[in-house]
């Protein structure tokens, strides 16, 4: 598809809201599905040839900005500080990208805070270079999915961490499992990655990758140049990090033999080795792992590399893992139980006398997103904890709302509506009359086990589509009647995470 001469205002605006996103989808997708055919064949000038195809399709334009203007930073500009909001404004975005003539301007530099108070810097593209990056991530995902490494499950389509965490499960849970673990963490990955090493290793536009990588940021007015690294903002930086790590978990197990139960589970740059002894781990697996990173600019933390025994306990990914006699028990970190309970403090604090429909809109949103995250662990009595926390916290809240009022009043006004120690309010609305709002409660969540990913799937390939269809709609059936390519292209998922 090529992009219609744009007209009148009106008419660009038409265009955009008349867009057939399936079929857009469609012709992406098939392309997508080619890429990933010829990088299993190791055919890499057909890749070439089809990433440039890709990114000349107006479809394709049309997909990346999509993305950049419905993601969570569509409101965040970038040094130029446009923002596009409209659907005039997007049809015009969708039109202009363009390779040719194409520089990319400096990165916006923010920092954000991190757990251990200090400051994490965020570099953000303008929402043209943005949209840019979504365009060539389209031709590149394909190929960092299909050489990808088969246990690294951040940043990838159909990944979660609670496929990480069943991973390290598998690994850790027989009664004959190892039981020592390396804990590694890389030091600033984002911040340090060679830039030769991606220029020769990435497969896409050299020229355009040269661009980004170079062009810099802009921190108190004042421009500085880029050496190393991949900015922690950029849309494609993800893609690029994870790439720049496939490799390593071959590399860990062809150092040992495999009889010294050699595992390996990573999550962005968070990964974790088990071997049956202390000595192996540090003596050889460590060397190895920083040997892999050394070609590639990076090296790891110090402080949070570490071997750790079973049972003395680990945290991964918020999780903690420690084995009771025979029995692996993994529950939610105590230090991510005490945050739940500051950050809901904080919230009521905040909202001491804002509307309560509002308080509890907020409170619903902050406990429901942490209760999904551990619902697949051993998380009852963590559930229990934070109800009875958060009930306080609501009871004393209300005491002081209303310090006149007696103990009776506060419940018919507040418990009663919903039942025992459940926190409910029924306000008034302009549409429905009244409507109750409902507190919720964490352990209403109940645990539910998870199953992890097939290692090898690849939702680029057409072989698993029915088993990436079955998985988004939550359907046991192994079987699916038999599919044309067209229907194959309509069942293939299209990446839309930010």
């Amino acid at each position: 598809m090529t992009a219609p001469k744009a007209g009148a205002l009106g008419d660009d605006a038409c265009k955009w809201n008349s867009i057939d996103w399936k079929e857009a989808r469609r012709e992406v997708r098939r392309l997508q599905v080619r890429i990933a055919k010829a990088v299993q064949e190791d055919r890499w000038n057909k890749v070439r040839s089809l990433q440039h195809l890709l990114t000349h399709s107006f479809y394709a334009k049309l997909l990346a900005v999509k993305r950049v203007t419905s993601n969570k930073g569509k409101e965040t500009p970038g040094i130029d500080g446009v923002l596009w909001r409209g659907a005039r404004a997007k049809w015009r975005a969708a039109s202009s990208l363009c390779r040719r003539g194409y520089h990319p301007q400096p990165l916006r530099r923010i920092f954000i805070e991190k757990k251990n108070g200090k400051l994490r810097p965020l570099s953000i593209p303008t929402m043209y270079d943005r949209a840019q990056q979504a365009l060539y991530k389209q031709g590149l995902a394909p190929v960092a999915e299909t050489k990808a490494d088969k246990n690294s499950y951040g940043f990838r389509e159909g990944r979660s961490c609670a496929d990480a965490v069943a991973c390290a499960f598998n690994a850790l849970s027989k009664p004959n499992s190892a039981a020592w673990i390396l804990e590694g963490d890389i030091k600033g990955c984002f911040d340090n990655i060679s830039f030769e090493w991606i220029l020769k290793n990435i497969p896409m536009d050299k020229a355009v990758l040269r661009k980004w990588l170079k062009a810099g940021y802009m921190e108190n007015g004042i421009h500085y140049p880029t050496r190393k690294g991949v900015p922690q903002g950029g849309i494609i930086s993800p893609t690029i990090a994870n790439m720049v790590l496939d490799g390593l978990e071959e590399t860990v197990r062809r150092a040992v033999p495999r009889r010294c139960r050699i595992n390996f589970d990573r999550y962005a740059d968070d990964f974790i080795t088990t071997g049956k002894s202390k000595s192996i781990l540090e003596d050889t697996i460590r060397p190895v792992v920083e040997s892999f990173l050394r070609e590639r600019g990076l090296e790891l933390s110090q402080e949070k590399t570490k071997v750790t025994h079973i049972g003395d306990g680990f945290t991964f990914l918020g999780q903690t893992f420690r084995k009771h006699g025979r029995v692996l028990h993994i529950t939610p970190s105590k230090e991510g139980v005490h945050a739940l309970m500051q950050k809901v403090g904080a919230v009521i604090r905040k909202h001491v006398s804002a509307p309560m429909p509002v308080l509890i809109k907020k409170l619903n949103a902050i406990l429901r997103g942490w209760a999904n995250y551990h619902r697949h662990v051993v998380a009852s009595e963590a559930f229990r904890r934070i109800d009875t926390y958060v009930f306080e916290r609501l009871r004393r809240m209300l005491r002081r709302r209303h310090p006149k009022k007696s103990i009776r009043w506060l419940i018919k006004h507040y418990w009663s509506a919903a039942g025992k120690n459940v926190f409910a309010v029924l306000a008034k609305t302009v549409k429905a009359g009244k409507k109750l709002y409902q507190v919720l409660r964490v352990s209403s969540i109940g645990i539910r086990r998870y199953v992890k990913i097939k290692a090898a799937a690849n939702p680029y390939l057409p072989e698993y589509a029915g088993y990436f269809w079955r998985r988004r709609h939550k359907k046991e059936s192994k079987l699916l009647p038999a599919m044309s390519a067209r229907q194959y292209l309509a069942l293939a998922p299209v990446q839309e995470v930010a």
